[in-house]
């Protein structure tokens, strides 16, 4: 069988313990702060995730670009030069325009190299529910699974892969343009704190309001209580923007609900990415659970 490589980008939020455990590569894509341009690069020290949130806080807007469809094109070049196929997995298109760089770039590569395998997936969500399919898929493939057996996985169960989250702030959200002014400052007013799931077609939506911070940590828990799976390549993840205390709160309210989840819910940071969109404070919630189904009649 012909070896494949797994490929997503920055908002997968994998470690690099995680990367190269399982064997996954992933594009970076691009933050602009004060006109100037880094890398989104997941493998940032305690110390730079804290100047990073600190800016966010201190006003900084700090804007996120795609990964041109060159930069994808090099990429899946030295994997069809090294004799391999190409999975790749990207953020939802409802959110960022890199999938379809990467289309571009199997495309003018599909036309120089005929017998090439490269397969582009929409993931239809961002952050770590991103990255836990890419680790699904990687597993799928150390079993033995084909290129084309992972890809059809991938597009049956990827709305399986539910994401919980809510924010200290909506003033963050409403800078990146994700909220209105008016919901924003009424939300600070009321201490109103929005449950932001991914949605069928992988935009954020906020599914359930509720009053408080601790409230809406212990509701996103009941949440994934309620919709949880015993499904093979179950993976809980827990991410938060410099807010380790509540996410600690959110990890053992899981665990008071589901004791079998005891040791086994990873927790990390939330990457620069959805970071910056949504600011600091943010906590998140990762893993498999009933199908999505919130968002099919919303325009």
């Amino acid at each position: 069988m012909k070896k494949f490589a797994i490929y997503t980008d920055s908002c997968s939020d994998l470690t690099k313990a995680e990367r190269e455990k399982y064997d996954i590569q992933y594009m970076k894509m691009y933050l602009v702060t004060d006109g100037e341009t880094s890398y989104a690069d997941l493998d940032w020290t305690e110390e730079e995730v804290e100047a990073f949130y600190q800016k966010v806080r201190e006003g900084a807007r700090i804007k996120t670009a795609q990964i041109p469809w060159n930069e994808y094109e090099e990429a899946f070049e030295k994997e069809i030069l090294a004799g391999n196929d190409v999975l790749s997995i990207s953020c939802s298109a409802a959110l960022s325009a890199s999938v379809f760089a990467s289309m571009k770039a199997r495309d003018a590569l599909l036309e120089k190299y005929p017998d090439a395998k490269i397969i582009c997936i929409d993931s239809l969500t961002a952050a770590r529910t991103l990255g836990l399919i890419a680790i699904t898929a990687a597993q799928l493939r150390a079993e033995g699974k084909t290129i084309e057996e992972v890809a059809e996985w991938v597009e049956e169960h990827k709305l399986e892969a539910n994401q919980e989250a809510t924010p200290e702030k909506l003033t963050y959200m409403k800078a990146a343009g994700r909220v209105s002014a008016a919901s924003a400052f009424f939300g600070g007013l009321l201490n109103i704190k929005p449950i932001i799931i991914s949605d069928v077609k992988g935009r954020n939506f906020a599914v359930e309001k509720v009053k408080g911070r601790r409230a809406s940590l212990v509701r996103i828990a009941e949440r994934l209580a309620e919709r949880y799976e015993d499904v093979p390549y179950q993976n809980v993840c827990i991410t938060h923007a410099v807010a380790p205390d509540d996410a600690e709160i959110l990890r053992q309210e899981i665990v008071a609900r589901i004791p079998a989840l005891e040791g086994k819910i990873t927790v990390t940071w939330m990457g620069p990415i959805i970071g910056a969109t949504c600011g600091p404070g943010i906590v998140s919630a990762f893993f498999y659970g009933k199908k999505v189904t919130e968002g099919a009649d919303e325009e």
